[in-house]
């Protein structure tokens, strides 16, 4: 066994160790040795290998596969500018503490710097947005078909620096998982010896040839085992919490005519009367959070406390508390104002709106953070408290500075959202084809088993406009950076991690057409089950929603802002083997949604870019008008 093969065999047994299963594979000639040693492993059946062409939508089908799974994804590149167009999706995995590791290949030391083909610096490529990186050197010269004793003493280090790698991606010591770059240099031969001609009989088995000297533990286990992270714990009561909230939310429905009750006041928990702190107008503001089961631990607390939501779409869990059409009720400036809250919990990064950041400035308004991960969301410099998150858990428990609610307030900003839900359906309806109400109809039809995966731009924003409420459907997007990078191919890696469960995309017509290499999968690979739904406004509609798209600018919008294609969608996507059906009616969509597809199916809802902004202001109008008359 040569050295490269060697060094290739030990880093994909140590990964397969710590716990990887899944491998994207973007084929060249120096990442040879990985690419037969991962194809080695999957026929012993230690991992699933996928094999991509355009190393960007590999590095994003990786992240799909680790985005939900939360179990840490391996992209495997060649030298040069493969690695760089890994780039964006190690962004998007940094900022969104996705866990993703990036084993490249490299030229030795003596070929950096010397022009040889395909070769630039990528030890540090990923700049700051990496846990952890280690470049990794190439084993020394070897004799034909033998083992230098430095090579053999070396497959410790090789096995450590890849459990260093998996600790960092996990985030197992630090809490704050997320992408690293292993970066391997490889030597000739980088194809693996052959065996005489006389001894060949299929396949070989790498892993089994390694010499005994360089196998790993003999129970299977990690050369460093390394105990895995576990997220922060609300409660393990969710369901006591759940139900003592509804309750809570009932008496403040009930209280909303009574006295003002004394700042001190008992409260009945577990059947023990505790002192409660103060009452006070707590809203909660929700945004994207690293892993879906912190969004369903946040909103059983606010459950339990009886805190009004406004939530992005994003995660999952009881949504009970969440106000329907949060955004929207932002936008009634006039009753805000009197019924603005005295402290706004934000927990997770918002990112979709401006009257949440409007709302964060608002005069009187104390701002606090809560944060599981060291890290808080402050783009306006208001937050004035910054709590870990065993502060949630002492919540709901009825203890602690966050605890205690104005539940008559509470039950104010209630009933303004069930009166906004009431005025914007019939607008949503009537404004068929447009966004929100593709939007609308997709969490009308999918169901709460499911995942709906969306596209940055306009389609996060059409499922804010409409509503979740009272829904627990798993909602995720690259919302790290918020790029339209990847879409495709992160959808088609959330469907492949999780099988049993129905996934669709809701995407725009650029973002689809941005990433259409995601829908490339050769005929030998796994296939996903997923739908695409996407909104075709031919363009960057969402740039008509904001300053740009001012009529006194149309002048000047539609090619530097508008950017029309005319793009043949179908004729695209049949060239690589995916139907696209258009769809021209709620009704349709509705029924092309409940049967679950084979493969991958594209469903298209053609829609005027130029009715974006009237829908927005329009929807804003029936709001103020749905809440003016409220007390």
């Amino acid at each position: 066994m040569n050295g490269s093969t060697a060094l290739a065999t030990v880093l994909v047994d140590e990964l397969v160790r710590c716990g990887v299963r899944e491998v994207v594979l973007a084929p060249g000639s120096r990442s040879a040795p990985l690419a037969y040693a991962v194809q080695s492993a999957e026929r012993a059946g230690r991992l699933r290998l996928h094999v991509r062409v355009d190393e960007r939508s590999a590095g994003f089908l990786a992240l799909g596969l680790a985005k939900v799974s939360r179990r840490p994804a391996v992209v495997i590149t060649t030298s040069g500018t493969a690695v760089a167009n890994l780039h964006p999706a190690v962004l998007e995995a940094h900022h969104a503490h996705v866990p993703l590791i990036v084993l490249s290949a490299d030229r030795p030391d003596e070929l950096r710097g010397t022009g040889a083909n395909q070769t630039t610096v990528q030890p540090g490529i990923f700049a700051g947005a990496v846990r952890w990186e280690h470049d990794l050197a190439a084993p020394g010269q070897l004799g034909a078909g033998a083992i230098a004793e430095t090579v053999a003493g070396a497959h410790s280090a090789w096995r450590t620096t890849v459990d260093r790698a998996w600790a960092a991606a996990t985030g197992a010591l630090s809490g704050q998982p997320g992408p690293v770059h292993l970066n391997v240099a490889f030597r000739d031969p980088l194809a693996p010896d052959l065996p005489p001609l006389e001894n060949r009989r299929g396949p070989t088995d790498l892993h089994s040839e390694l010499p005994h000297e360089m196998v790993g533990r003999a129970d299977g286990a990690a050369w460093t085992v390394v105990p895995p992270y576990c997220l922060p714990r609300i409660s393990d009561q969710g369901h006591r919490l759940s139900d003592q909230g509804h309750r809570l939310v009932d008496q403040g429905r009930a209280s909303s005519a009574r006295e003002p009750r004394p700042a001190d006041h008992l409260v009945r928990i577990s059947g023990q009367s505790i002192v409660a702190p103060p009452p006070v107008r707590t809203l909660l503001v929700l945004g994207d959070l690293p892993d879906p089961v912190l969004t369903e631990q946040a909103l059983a607390v606010a459950v339990a406390q009886g805190w009004p939501v406004v939530a992005e779409p994003f995660g999952t869990g009881d949504r009970s508390t969440v106000l329907p059409h949060g955004s929207l009720l932002l936008t009634a400036t006039d009753w805000l104002e009197r019924h603005a809250p005295e402290r706004v919990l934000v927990v997770g990064r918002f990112t979709l709106n401006r009257e949440t950041g409007a709302l964060l400035r608002h005069k009187g308004v104390r701002v606090e953070a809560v944060t599981p991960t060291g890290a808080w969301p402050d783009p306006s410099h208001v937050v004035e408290q910054v709590h870990p998150w065993s502060a949630l858990a002492a919540a709901a428990q009825g203890e602690g500075s966050l605890a205690g609610q104005d539940l008559d307030w509470a039950h104010t900003w209630r009933q303004a959202g069930e009166a906004v839900a009431a005025a914007v359906a019939p607008v949503l309806a009537d404004s068929w084809p447009s966004g929100p109400a593709i939007a609308q109809t997709l969490l009308e039809t999918l169901t709460d088993d499911g995942i709906l995966v969306l596209g940055s731009s306009n389609a996060a924003r059409d499922v804010d406009r409409a509503s979740l409420a009272g829904r627990s459907l798993l909602v995720t997007g690259s919302r790290g950076l918020a790029g339209i990078d990847g879409t495709n191919a992160t959808a088609v890696g959330v469907a492949l991690a999780a099988p049993d469960r129905q996934v669709t995309a809701l995407v725009g017509d650029l973002t689809f057409l941005h990433d259409a290499n995601g829908l490339l999968i050769g005929p030998d690979e796994p296939r996903p089950d997923v739908t695409i739904v996407v909104v075709n406004d031919d363009g960057g509609g969402i740039f008509s929603t904001l300053e740009y798209g001012e009529p006194d600018r149309a002048a000047d919008f539609d090619r530097v802002f508008g950017t029309p294609t005319g793009a043949d969608l179908q004729g695209l996507a049949s060239a690589y083997g995916v139907a696209v059906e258009q769809v021209e009616t709620a009704g349709a969509l509705r029924e092309a949604l409940t049967h679950r597809p084979t493969g991958i199916r594209v469903l298209e809802v053609t829609v005027p870019r130029a009715e974006h902004r009237d829908l927005r202001d329009a929807l804003t109008r029936a709001t103020a008008h749905a809440v003016a008359t409220l007390a």
